[in-house]
């Protein structure tokens, strides 16, 4: 794929670049908690402002239904952006409406605009190709080119992730070519022991995962919600731990091929337990007991790992050459339950190898826990999209800015 380096040397003063990033930063009410997807496109955006483009910025936030909804407003991110910047940057009230032409109309060489949340304009989203396509087309008015820079959107099949880039010169920005680089380093000449740290809340979500690493991994570190799925499959009491009692089948092979591929696939020796789960706004002391990860109360409910497995995990991870980290251990918005996810994080600042963080709630967990993210070889803008990549599928959005 053509990259932005390329579109630079040809010259963009004076054009109209569209960037379609990743603004889908978590918000409480209008404040942004964690702003790493918006300093992540940063490179791209000042290096097209500073070449002289007009540079128009689009991106979804959360869920919104097809329609406006204040409640998912892109403003905040766009008034981060400016801050970020250090300089004006305006923002359209629509995507393609009246707005957002007389937004890209009023900029000068050099100066940036944000257009409204992508998914206000229900041909953003939609199964309909026609319906898609006449979504991009519109997009494709406001532009000159356009730089793909959303990695955390590129498995979707979205008209400005997919249909977009087909109806203009097209390139990847520095975090897609950045992230994409990673991710070979994780699937080819993958340097070893290569180990692989998986947890969140479903194991139904790191399925397909799973069943690739089977094959690729040297070591696999199971931990968080899903793990009380392969406890129960070794035929232990959960209690009332989140449990996907449907998975117990899917589970049961997969330690059974782990073990035939010689794969290590380690599991929590104890745990954290309480009987109700812990207030996250009030952070209020939430006492759990510690006890062995087969000896769970049929009362309790398992929500991080134990002292004993933060230690087997970290020891585990020691003398990996590659790790990927992708979701937290316990329920780390409570400090009670944060430790599971700390000496994992921990493990891989200590590590000497190449680490990667997997997006989504692992990245939001290293800033929360106050680590320096300098301190991780990467750490991805996209859970959803690295776990995709790492199963193997063709994601959407890499592929339309293939030439």
């Amino acid at each position: 794929m053509k990259t932005i380096d390329e579109l630079l040397a040809a010259g963009v003063s004076g054009k109209r670049v569209f960037v379609r990033a990743d603004l889908n930063v978590p918000l409480d009410g209008a404040t942004i908690t964690d702003d790493g997807r918006i300093r992540a496109v940063l490179p791209t955006i000042k290096a097209l402002a500073e070449a002289g483009a007009k540079v128009v910025v689009a991106s979804h936030l959360g869920r919104p239904k097809g329609a406006p909804d204040p409640a998912f407003s892109l403003l905040p991110a766009a008034e981060r952006l400016g801050e970020l910047l250090g300089a004006p940057v305006a923002f359209a009230q629509d995507t393609v409406g009246p707005a957002a032409h007389d937004a890209v109309d009023g900029l000068q060489p050099g100066q940036v605009a944000v257009i409204e949340n992508l998914r206000f304009n229900p041909g953003e989203t939609s199964k309909d190709d026609a319906e898609r396509d006449a979504f991009a087309d519109q997009l494709a008015a406001l532009a000159d080119a356009y730089v793909g820079d959303g990695f955390g959107a590129v498995h979707r099949k979205h008209a400005s992730v997919y249909d977009l880039p087909a109806k203009l010169p097209h390139y990847a920005g520095y975090l897609i070519a950045t992230e994409v680089g990673v991710l070979k380093k994780l699937t080819e000449d993958v340097r070893r022991p290569y180990v692989v740290a998986l947890g969140g809340a479903k194991v139904s979500d790191k399925l397909a995962v799973i069943d690739e690493l089977l094959g690729k991994a040297d070591r696999l570190l199971i931990g968080g919600g899903m793990a009380y799925t392969f406890l129960k499959a070794k035929g232990h009491e959960v209690g009332i731990s989140l449990l996907q009692e449907d998975q117990i089948p899917v589970v049961t092979e997969y330690m059974e091929r782990a073990e035939k591929n010689g794969v290590e696939l380690v599991l929590p020796v104890d745990v954290l337990v309480s009987p109700e789960f812990p207030d996250l706004k009030t952070k209020a002391p939430a006492n759990p007991t510690t006890v062995a990860a087969d000896a769970i109360p049929a009362d309790q409910e398992g929500l991080d790992i134990g002292p004993e497995t933060r230690k087997l995990y970290a020891s585990k991870l020691a003398d990996a050459a590659t790790v990927f980290w992708n979701g937290p251990m316990g329920v780390f918005e409570h400090p009670d339950y944060a430790e599971g996810t700390r000496a994992v994080a921990q493990a891989l600042v200590e590590s000497k190898g190449f680490t990667v963080v997997g997006g989504g709630d692992s990245a939001a967990a290293v800033r929360t826990l106050g680590f320096d993210e300098n301190a991780f070889g990467h750490i991805s803008t996209g859970g959803g999209a690295s776990l995709e990549y790492l199963e193997g599928k063709t994601l959407p959005g890499l592929a339309a800015l293939e030439d």
